[in-house]
Order: C-alpha cells, then structure tokens, then sequence
C-alpha cells in the first residue's frame, strides 16, 4: 500500500554532497543501495526475533567497508568522511548492524591499529577488515557504565603470563567474538592495561543478554574472567593508562554523531513518504499546514546533524579533532535524532508502532545509541568542564 517506506528519499536539502569526493560519493551510493536493496528487507524480522543477522554480516563483508579509515593491513581506503557515511548509511538501515560496525572498526580494530604491536596488527587486521574474524571491546563493567575509568577488572604479572579476573557488560559481540580487548587494571602499578583474549582461552565465559528493548538483533554479553592466562605477547604495548583508552574512545564518537544521523534521516525518510501517501480528510496529509510545518523542522535538525558531521570530517582531516569537540558533537546529533524520531512516529499515528514502518525499531534502537559511548550526561559535563575551566564530576 505504501511505497518507498524506508528507502533513502534524500535529505541533502544543504547540498554537502557537493562537498564530497567522486570517491566518497561513490562508497556513499554503495552503501546506500547495500541498505536499501539487503537490509531493509529483512532486517525487521531478524530485530523481532533478536537474532543476529549473520548473512547481512557476509554482505557487509563483500561491500569493503570494514576498517574506519585505518591505513594499511588490508583495510579499505577510506576517509574520515567516508567513514562517517559508511557508518551513517548502516545506521540508516538498523541500529544493530551499524553497532556490530562501530564494535568491529571503531573499537576493537581501532584499539589494535592505535595501541597494538606490529605483529598484532599483521595478525588481526586483515581478517577483521574482512569480517573473517570478529572483534569486541571489553570495558564496561556491571557496576562502573558511565564511571568507566573505575576498573575493578584486574590484571596480575606472572611471569610471561597475565592473569585476568573481573567482569564485562554490554560487550558488543561478546559471545562470537574471535578476539577481545579486555581492559583491566594492572595489581602492581594501578595503570589500566589492555589484552587480546583469544577465543577459546579457558577462564573466559560469556553470556548473551536476553530480553533487550533496543538493538535487538546485535548480541552483547556479560562476561565472567576466571584466572584467565594472557600471554605477555598479547598486551597491547601502547596501552599504558586510561587515557590511552580513552584515545580509542574518543575516535569512535565521531562515528557515533554519523550513525545518530543516519536514525534520523531513516525517520524523516519514512514520515516524508508516508505523509505523502497517506489520505485524511480527503486530501494527503502533506496537504495539512501542520504535517508540512513538522517535516521542515525535522529537516532542519537533520541539516545542522549534517553540518556537525561534515565538520568533524574536516577537523580529522585536519588533524584538529579534540575530545571535547566530539563529545559535543555526539551530545547534540544524539538528542536531536532522538526527537526527530519521535516526531516521525506522532506523524504515522498508529501505523507508527508497527516494524514495518521502521520507524519504531529505530526510535527503540537511538535509546541505546543516546546511552553508549558516553552518555548526554557526561557529554555535557565534558565539554562543561573545558568551556569553564571547572570539573563537575571526578
């Protein structure tokens, strides 16, 4: 009855394609259509069941996308600004898939391309570019979420050896993974350190956490570490202390402001066409001063989403990111497409609780989105604390 529910309408109402290059125009128009044409088919489906959507993963793999932009080591070639569509494009399609993304490149690859040693990186690099190996990051804790830096996970010398206790929650990718970062605090000298935990290493027990109302189809697990034995050979030698962490953390933010992005151009999309199929009153619903009046302001906010992201492209390009830049830019394109959402499921009435509008799972997926990586909280507080010059939290 509705046609064109979900598919990419176009939203470039600034023109910042213009601003891209044939290249990243091109991985654009790739991502775009593997969105369009593989996920929003199925997606809905997998996301009801909860169960992880292994052969979009193979498709994503096929794309050769995979990688944030890290030179070399077979990853793909990609800058910071297609990075950020790439990860805008997937998000588009389904929270899920573009959280297994962000957990893949921008966390756990990024951690071993940023803080890894040579060898670590010829030997997880390649196969993770190629999703022939899965990655996670193992920071959060059960009791320590936005109080990250308060590790209670330990990391004991023994010789040639580390032996890992703790626990991990809400680990992206936990139960499958092929390799984990765990972040853990070193006994002897208080440092955060981090490790490589190889599947199959005994002491390592993962649990999937069930009953999830957001980002249904992507498995994260509570994780148990038992005298877990690392290999001295698998600490990441650049990992000294928590700021160094912090490095990886503060990468990933950037591309969260892309995929908060690509939820709300997900929901202005179906709004627009579905405001301009749907009839009361005898006329469309595009016809009602007040329908017209909601899309332009969702449009606008889409707009300052797209603005803030093609800015942090040319502030990484430029090599002029800071922290606090980027955590106020995950703050804002968070909270906007928050109510962007929103505004588009008042606009379905009730049409808009059904998944198969789309527009409900991504307004139940952006809750998590607005939480992980940094809450709006402790965005604030961050940037707060560098435009005063006053910390207001430890």
């Amino acid at each position: 009855m509705y046609e064109n529910i979900g598919r990419s309408l176009g939203t470039d109402y600034f023109r910042i394609g213009d601003q891209l290059t044939p290249t990243e125009r091109e991985i654009w128009r790739r991502t775009r259509d593997f969105v369009d044409h593989e996920v929003l088919p199925v997606i809905n489906g997998y996301w009801e069941r909860a169960e992880f959507p292994v052969p979009l993963v193979a498709g994503l793999a096929e794309l050769g996308v995979v990688g944030d932009g890290i030179d070399g080591y077979g990853c793909p070639a990609l800058s910071p600004i297609a990075t950020g569509l790439v990860h805008m494009e997937i998000n588009r399609g389904d929270g899920s898939l573009g959280t297994f993304l962000g957990v893949q490149a921008g966390l756990a690859m990024r951690s071993i391309a940023l803080l890894g040693s040579e060898a670590q990186k010829q030997r997880w690099l390649p196969p993770m570019a190629k999703l022939a190996a899965i990655g996670a990051f193992a920071l959060t804790e059960p009791l320590h979420g936005s109080d990250s830096v308060a590790l209670q996970t330990r990391a004991h010398r023994d010789g040639d050896t580390w032996v890992l206790n703790g626990q991990k929650k809400w680990i992206g990718n936990g139960t499958i993974a092929d390799v984990v970062v765990v972040w853990a605090r070193d006994d002897a000298d208080g440092k955060v350190k981090g490790f490589l935990v190889e599947k199959g290493t005994p002491g390592y027990h993962a649990r999937r956490i069930d009953g999830k109302g957001s980002l249904r189809a992507v498995w994260q697990a509570e994780i148990e570490l038992t005298d877990l034995r690392v290999p001295e050979s698998d600490r990441l030698p650049g990992a000294h202390t928590f700021k160094d962490t912090g490095r990886v953390l503060a990468a990933t933010r950037n591309t969260v402001a892309w995929a908060a992005l690509g939820h709300a151009t997900a929901a202005y999309d179906v709004a627009a066409a579905y405001c301009r199929q749907r009839e009361q009153f005898g006329k469309p619903l595009v016809a009602f001063q007040i329908v017209q009046q909601r899309l332009v302001r969702m449009l606008a906010e889409i707009c300052g989403m797209q603005l803030y992201c093609l800015r942090l492209g040319r502030l990484i390009e430029e090599g002029n990111l800071s922290d606090t830049i980027a955590a106020l830019a995950k703050m804002h394109n968070t909270g906007k497409a928050r109510q962007v959402i929103m505004d588009a499921r008042d606009l379905l009435g009730g049409n808009g609780i059904l998944l198969d509008f789309h527009v409900m799972r991504h307004l139940a997926d952006m809750e998590a989105i607005h939480t992980y990586e940094g809450t709006e909280t402790i965005q604030t507080l961050i940037v707060g604390r560098d435009i005063t010059g006053v910390g207001a939290f430890a």
